[in-house]
């Protein structure tokens, strides 16, 4: 199963994610982009879990 590479950060919408760039996600897939992850005190909101450093895929991976 692979991971869902969500596009928009989930507290700020504005924020662009593509998936070679950097983000943060909890064990659910909640993404956020770094500011708002650094904000949060790399805490989900959603579920309390810690958010990490979501891995990066290359452009050309499927």
């Amino acid at each position: 199963m692979a991971l869902e590479m969500r596009d928009r950060c989930e507290r700020c919408t504005a924020a662009p994610l593509p998936p070679d760039g950097p983000a943060r996600i909890c064990s659910y897939e909640c993404t956020f982009c770094e500011a708002c992850g650094e904000a949060l005190g790399q805490v989900c909101p959603n579920c309390g879990g810690e958010l990490v450093a979501r891995p990066r895929r290359t452009a050309g991976a499927v």
